[in-house]
């Protein structure tokens, strides 16, 4: 009987112990999730696009084939690159996450700058060009899992760089919670975004209730507005986000005059408006951050299009099979 209650008692020490594990895991995936939220952000106002000009049945299938590449990406790829980066090279992680962050600072200054000066897109008249719907619907997925392996990179990373390094075990756990509850968040709502037309259309011509009818009609005319509004929340934050992990690495590697400066006006700011001086000096922060991004992004333009492009396509030129 003794045998048994030691067994017991080693048994509920065992549980104790996992609960704990579990609880960090949780606890270090919510922070690290927290830390990626501009990137997620981006992630799910891109995403949409890529089912534009489908037909309505067409779009979930559309959205879970790129969740599953997403998932894939993460999984068997960022997820052990991570790993060994940060058991063998922990040093290039900053220099990785500055990388990225200029990225997001080059991808919302880019939107915007497209927004100010619009003009045709060759790659969209590309796209619609295609005949064979069957054929465009690959084209768009294979397109949308590379945008998201760029933006999962950088989901990833920041991640890895919230989760305390001491325990390899607790942060390959921490990084797949992140990974599979990301991207359950991300495409859940992409989901539940571009099926919301047709919802309302539902609701707005079969509603038993009058409030039914007009909540519908409310939603199928108010989505293209609530798109427009995401995909200017998904550049801000990009723009917040990746201005904010430049400036940080900056201070990392000793370059913290653009940083203190941000910092002594947020404080300024928040010694201005005591009633709400810490709402005031996050805002102040997150502003100084994004234009400290959109100008960084605005620069690199420049250098993307005319200098790194035209080099990448020059040296993947000889490895390009022509059609025959």
């Amino acid at each position: 009987m003794s045998g048994l209650l030691a067994l017991l008692d080693d048994v509920s020490a065992i549980a104790k112990v996992a609960a704990a594990s579990v609880d960090d895991v949780l606890g270090q995936a919510a922070k690290a999730g927290a830390k990626a939220a501009g990137a997620v952000i981006d992630d799910a106002a891109v995403t949409p696009q890529y089912v534009d000009g489908f037909d309505a049945s067409r779009e979930l299938p559309i959205v879970w084939k790129i969740a599953r590449g997403s998932i894939r990406n993460k999984l068997l790829i960022l997820l052990p690159a991570g790993m060994l980066l940060s058991i063998f090279a922990p040093w290039a992680i900053n220099p990785l996450l500055m990388l990225g962050g200029a990225y997001l600072c080059f991808e919302g200054a880019e939107k915007v700058f497209h927004a100010l000066f619009p003009h045709r897109d060759k790659h969209v008249e590309q796209d619609h060009a295609v005949g064979n719907p069957a054929h465009l619907e690959e084209t768009r997925v294979a397109g949308a899992i590379k945008t998201d392996f760029i933006l999962s990179a950088e989901i990833m990373t920041i991640a890895l760089a919230a989760i305390p390094g001491d325990n390899l075990w607790l942060q390959g756990a921490t990084l797949a919670v992140v990974a599979i509850g990301i991207t359950v968040i991300v495409y859940g709502g992409v989901a539940a975004i571009v099926k919301a037309d047709d919802l309302g259309l539902l609701m707005s011509l079969k509603g038993r209730f009058a409030a039914t009818r007009a909540v519908g009609r409310r939603i199928v005319k108010g989505m293209p507005a609530f798109l427009v509004v995401l995909s200017g929340v998904g550049t801000a934050a990009m723009l917040w986000v990746g201005g904010a992990i430049v400036l940080h690495g900056m201070e990392t590697l000793g370059l913290s005059l653009p940083g203190h400066l941000i910092h002594d006006w947020a404080d300024a700011a928040a010694a201005a408006t005591p009633a709400a001086s810490g709402a005031v000096g996050w805002l102040v922060t997150a502003a100084c951050s994004g234009i400290f991004g959109l100008l960084l992004g605005l620069l690199l333009i420049p250098l993307a299009t005319r200098v790194l492009i035209p080099g990448y396509q020059l040296i993947k030129k000889p490895f390009t099979r022509n059609p025959s």
